[in-house]
């Protein structure tokens, strides 16, 4: 370093005060420098006992020599949290001021991204087993000769699928999206199951639905070939839609389980369960509600297994679930569930008791309908609202992480 230059200077004179100063003390004149320098602090600030600084160590004993309070006493010896399970008594310890989390995310976004699907799902969800317990109730029609009970249940059959086909092209946003899924089968896909089900069943009950015009035809010519071939057709068109049903039935809970969805996802067994019984009510209720007293003896049957099957999952997902069951009893999807338990003990009490009453009858019908309506939509409002509250996704990951911990110990 230059001695010309500034920096050289001080370095200079900063020498020549070390070696004057040495003589001083046993450490030389550094030993000088810092007693002046901690004077000199010590004159500004106080002592590092005695600092009113938050940040300086302050002693008990410092602090007594200059009339402070401690400000913390850093002398003593720091006290024990004492747990529920510590010694000296039961309870006690110092009161964690640290606030309870909260459940949020970044950005305000949830931490599961909730489902895309709109009403018209809800409502696909609800068609698709109408028309699968409608099937059923008409291949019990035609297998005891009733054929009032045959003909209501085969033309519900064939508007369910229709109204399902639209609710599902309609989501899809274009009807060549429904045309793609058909080029491949996965067998682990439940949408792809769904899509080939859909397919199988639709024709089947569309030609059972067209099989009952024949009565309609005349005897002679064209038409008169139509009129004898169209029975044997649609009996065998029933017995393909009504086996395909019990798949259209429960595919759907199946497909809702696959999802991240927590209270969807963790119902797993319940879902296809309450699916089954909800389509095999509604399928009772348009037997009670278009078939005469006399024809509606299986639609009684099949409203009472129906309704056992779905009242059975429905408290099951309620109740099984822990945390995951809140969204299916509180707000909008509470009420539904609630509402369809309702109509659906209303649908099979009123069955039961009007045996002979056309009206009682028709009415429990449209309460099984309408039942089953409430069922499905609250079902897939219980999921979306589980999806978006951190909290249903956070805490049964833990749960779970806890006792795979505990597991391994």
């Amino acid at each position: 370093m230059s001695p010309d230059r500034p920096v050289g200077d001080l370095f200079r004179r900063f020498r020549e005060r070390l070696s004057a100063e040495r003589p001083a003390g046993p450490h030389g004149g550094l030993e000088r420098l810092s007693a002046g320098r901690g004077s000199a602090a010590e004159r500004e600030n106080g002592s590092r006992a005695t600092a009113p600084g938050p940040g300086m160590g302050r002693t008990d004993a410092g602090s007594r020599d200059a009339g402070l309070p401690p400000h913390p006493p850093r002398d003593a010896a720091p006290r024990r949290r004492r747990g529920k399970g510590g010694k000296g008594g039961k309870g006690g310890g110092e009161q964690l001021t640290v606030p309870p989390a909260e459940f949020t995310s970044y950005y305000g976004r949830p931490v599961l991204k909730p489902p895309v699907w709109r009403w018209d799902i809800a409502a696909y969800l609800f068609t698709g087993g109408l028309a699968a317990g409608s099937s059923l109730l008409a291949a019990g029609g035609q297998l005891t000769g009733r054929p009032a009970l045959r003909r209501a249940g085969r033309v519900a059959a064939l508007a369910g699928v229709g109204a399902s086909t639209y609710f599902l092209i309609n989501d899809l946003g274009r009807p060549s999206r429904f045309h793609h899924m058909l080029r491949v089968a996965k067998v682990t896909s439940p949408m792809s199951v769904g899509t080939w089900i859909l397919s199988v069943f639709g024709p089947a009950a569309g030609a059972a639905a067209v099989a009952e015009v024949a009565p309609l035809l005349p005897e002679h010519g064209v038409l008169g070939l139509g009129r004898r071939l169209l029975p044997p057709a649609g009996h065998a068109a029933g017995v393909v839609a009504a086996v395909t049903a019990p798949a259209l039935a429960t595919y759907t809970g199946v497909l809702l389980a696959d999802t991240a969805v927590p209270s969807w996802h963790e119902a797993y067994p319940e879902l296809p369960a309450i699916f089954a019984g909800s389509a095999l009510a509604s399928g009772a209720g348009v037997g009670l509600v278009a078939a005469p007293c006399p024809q509606a003896g299986p639609a009684r049957r099949l409203a009472v297994a129906g309704a056992a099957m779905e009242l059975w999952g429905s408290h099951r997902v309620e109740n099984r679930l822990g945390l995951l069951s809140e969204p299916y009893t509180q707000g909008t999807p509470g009420k539904l569930l609630r509402a369809g338990r309702a109509l659906t003990a209303a649908g099979v009490v009123g069955a039961l008791v009007g045996r002979r009453s056309r009206v009682l009858s028709a009415l429990s019908g449209g309460a099984l309908i309408a039942a089953s309506v409430c069922t499905r939509f609250g079902i897939f409002h219980g999921g979306v609202a589980s999806a978006r509250d951190p909290r249903y996704t956070v805490v049964p990951q833990r749960e779970r992480a806890d006792r795979r911990a505990a597991d391994q110990v």
